[in-house]
């Protein structure tokens, strides 16, 4: 087989070669624990080579989402609507001014047969806060006085808040924000609570995992569960249709017309924001004319047409079109070339030279620039393209570059904010940092009367509309392919809870 793939030249990558070279194939005995029909499901995703981890609360890459998922629960996640839906955590019920919330626990247990505690949880979010750390959720987290907070009972954590905080449940299904045991610090052999338990690891190439036949919620059907890497589209699609894998997550909406038919697609509509950050710290960007220059010659419906033909809608250079908070009162932006040259003769950045990083990383995005590049220099700029490493691009952009190609699933407004755009924010690829935005913010999240968070969700948007670093130019519908074989996949924007979900698959 390995000989196979080097012909047909199925991976652009040598690591990736060697991870579906590997493959065997998938297996039909077993039986589920939930009556369904076992067997192991080959999912590939691209990957972070190795920059990947195991530990959930590192976790940054759809991969090691998808995988942090199988093997860990929150306490909540985020349903189809992008609304927080129970999960570890039965209920939650706040005090009247949101600075204390009780959480009861549902009846649980980590795969080394411990049950899920309080304790557990308190543990966790120590450790995602840790000063000396920056995880993910660290900044979503942050409102919590953990000191002060307690475990009442085994089931029951009361949470004291530094602050009123009207959407707790939000914080609670915050990307990362995994339960693992109390103590836990090697993550080599990740014990979580999750549908599937930990088997093996080869960094960089392949995860496999085991039904979990003690899940709270339902032992998954499947036997087994392989996580495999390949950074390339056409590598993931290809390995479907040679039978080599039966998941293959990301297809361009091109891909997936060229293959209608002869596998299973599962589409999810106005999913992933398709965006360029401009970072607002540096040169050029730090000039807002040029960062509205940006904005007005940009013509997102040829990169809507062009990207993603029949498979998305453009922006409006914010985030989470169409979920609570969003701002539709503010006019979508039309491409205005007259005013974006004037604009960039008043920056004095005639015939400057932008260089905008992309990468194979994502689906589409070298599409994408291509296209952007050429807008740019209708409008009078200079345009080059920089290809960044597929393999450490995301965290190589939340430093480097001045203008990057971008993207990002579904989570709420206010976890989009709290992770990305305040000034203590981890993962702010814009670099985006003002006092009275986080001020703004504070109000949204704190005050008791929605009119009041309403107002402030509206004025923090109209600022990013304005002198912000993100470029939203549109929202693709988010698409993964299946073997017919393949039952079960639910349609759902990434980074939800029914998105890559594999405890509720069957195979034929």
């Amino acid at each position: 087989m390995r000989d196979h793939l080097s012909r047909r030249g199925f991976l652009g990558l040598t690591a990736g070669a060697a991870v579906l070279a590997g493959c065997g194939t998938a297996s039909s005995g077993g039986s589920s624990g939930s009556g369904g029909s076992g067997g192991r499901l080959r999912a590939v995703f691209a990957g972070g080579g190795a920059t990947e981890v195991l530990d959930p609360h590192l976790a940054n890459l759809f991969n090691e989402a998808a995988r942090a998922k199988a093997l860990y629960d929150k306490l909540a996640d985020l349903g189809s609507d992008v609304s927080p839906q129970p999960r570890l955590a039965e209920k939650w019920e706040p005090n009247t001014g949101f600075t204390l919330w009780r959480i009861t626990l549902r009846q649980a247990r980590f795969h080394d047969g411990r049950p899920v505690r309080a304790q557990d949880v308190l543990a966790s979010y120590a450790r995602i806060t840790d000063p000396g750390k920056t995880f993910r959720a660290k900044s979503s987290l942050a409102l919590i006085d953990l000191p002060n907070s307690r475990a009442v009972d085994d089931r029951t954590v009361e949470f004291r808040l530094k602050r009123p905080f009207a959407e707790f449940p939000n914080v609670l299904a915050a990307f990362g924000a995994y339960i693992v045991p109390e103590g836990t610090v090697d993550f080599s052999r990740p014990v979580g609570s999750g549908p599937f338990s930990f088997v093996s690891w080869q960094p960089g190439r392949s995860v496999l995992l085991r039904r979990n036949p003690d899940y709270w919620e339902g032992a998954p059907y499947l036997e087994e569960l392989e996580f495999l890497i390949a950074n390339e589209e056409s590598a993931r699609v290809n390995a479907l249709m040679s039978g080599q894998v039966e998941y293959a997550h990301d297809l361009t909406p091109a891909t997936a017309r060229q293959h209608e038919g002869r596998v299973t697609l599962v589409r999810a509509p106005n999913s992933a924001m398709q965006a360029f950050a401009m970072k607002v710290d540096r040169p050029p960007f730090d000039d807002r004319d040029l960062r509205e220059a940006l904005f007005l010659l940009t013509d997102r419906q040829q990169l809507v047409d062009t990207v993603m033909p029949g498979a998305g809608q453009i922006g409006n250079d914010l985030f989470g079109k169409g979920y609570e908070h969003y701002a539709s009162s503010i006019p979508q932006r039309a491409p205005d070339l007259d005013k974006a040259r004037a604009l960039i003769r008043k920056a004095g950045a005639d015939g400057l030279t932008v260089e905008l990083t992309t990468s194979t990383a994502a689906a589409g995005f070298v599409e994408a620039a291509a296209v952007f590049a050429d807008q740019l220099r209708a409008a009078g700029l200079k345009a080059t393209i920089v290809n960044g490493s597929k393999d450490t691009y995301w965290s190589d952009i939340l430093t480097k570059g001045s203008i990057t190609s971008f993207r990002s699933g579904a989570m709420p407004i206010e976890t989009h904010i709290a992770q990305r755009l305040l000034s203590a924010s981890t993962t702010n690829a814009t670099k985006w940092a003002r006092p009275e935005f986080d001020a703004l913010y504070e109000t949204a999240v704190s005050a008791r009367n929605a009119a009041d968070r309403e107002a402030a969700y509206l004025k923090m948007q109209q600022l990013l509309h304005a002198e912000g670093g993100l470029l939203v130019w549109g929202f693709a519908d988010w698409i993964v392919a299946t073997s017919p074989k393949v039952s079960g996949v639910r349609a759902a924007p990434a980074n939800t809870l029914d998105w890559a979900r594999f405890d509720k698959v069957k195979l034929a």
